[in-house]
């Protein structure tokens, strides 16, 4: 009997054969992305909600057709939506191990994580770091560099935990709202940041940062570096955002560069057809339209 079942629990666009089955069969190397869903929202301090993240994104994913009509380009690029990680319910510590484990045995595929709040960044960054030592692209509303924020790991502390690192470079771009404390630290370690401000006046110069940019990149993105008009539903919304044009630019650019991961995080959608999960799934499938 021959079933037509289709399982909407994935990402739209994965492929559905297995990966191992796939990576026995290639023969030259090229780019594959895993998409792992990582619902961790334990730091959350206003809109709760980022652990339904990943589930969302993937639903809005089926609203896309698989040719972009926008970049001329049909989806193409292997991408295998390998599940959730089992994270440890207000557990960090616990869960920032489990994010380690699984990613370090990954290593075949360019992780696209769907978080989750944006502290999942940080074990992300951690594996990656110890051998690739990227440059990290941060879209976001906050420059969320805090070096305490209740705790020393919490969704407003995490690039200050990356920095710890000693990453190539952090560029912070979209951002609108810090502390004294975090603009003080960012002008004495010499990070770039361009606010959505300056984005609007004029997107050039940092369209021209992205261009220069060599080697590897990591890229985090906090769906409310976009306007609350875009993405509402948010763990911590801010006016005067950016728009999905400004992002369709800045992804455009990106996708040319030797991306090594990618996250997606703090989508705290709970219904269906929310513009803040469509806006998150239209950005992943630009990247990876981009990309094929």
């Amino acid at each position: 009997m021959l079933l037509y079942l289709e399982d909407f629990s994935k990402f739209a666009f994965s492929r559905k054969e297995s990966l191992r089955e796939f990576l026995s069969s290639q023969k030259e190397r090229e780019d594959v992305f895993g998409i792992i869903g990582i619902p961790f929202d334990s730091t959350t301090t206003y809109m709760p909600g980022a652990r339904f993240g990943p589930s969302a994104i993937r639903e809005a994913s089926y609203n896309f057709e698989r040719y972009n009509l926008t970049f001329d380009k049909e989806l193409k690029v292997p991408v295998f939506d390998l599940g959730d990680i089992e994270v440890a319910l207000g557990n960090f510590k616990e869960t920032s191990k489990r994010i380690i484990d699984t990613l370090s045995r990954l290593t075949h595929v360019k992780p696209l994580i769907f978080g989750g709040e944006h502290t999942i960044t940080y074990p992300i960054i951690k594996v990656l770091q110890s051998r690739l030592d990227p440059v990290i692209i941060h879209f976001d509303a906050h420059m969320d560099i805090r070096d305490y924020y209740n705790g020393r790991f919490s969704h407003a502390t995490v690039m200050r935990r990356i920095h710890e690192l000693e990453p190539a470079s952090i560029i912070m771009i979209g951002v609108r709202s810090a502390s004294k404390e975090e603009i003080k630290f960012v002008n004495e370690h010499n990070i770039e940041y361009y606010t959505s401000h300056m984005i609007q006046e004029d997107a050039e110069e940092v369209l021209s940062k992205l261009k220069s940019i060599k080697g590897p990149i990591y890229v985090t993105i906090d769906i409310d570096v976009l306007d609350p008009s875009y993405a509402p539903m948010v763990g911590n919304p801010s006016p005067c955002g950016l728009t999905p044009f400004h992002m369709e630019k800045f992804i455009k650019i990106i996708a040319k560069k030797e991306i090594v991961g990618v996250d997606i995080v703090e989508v705290t959608s709970s219904k269906k057809g929310d513009q803040t999960s469509i806006n998150a799934a239209k950005i992943v499938h630009d990247l990876l339209s981009l990309k094929s």
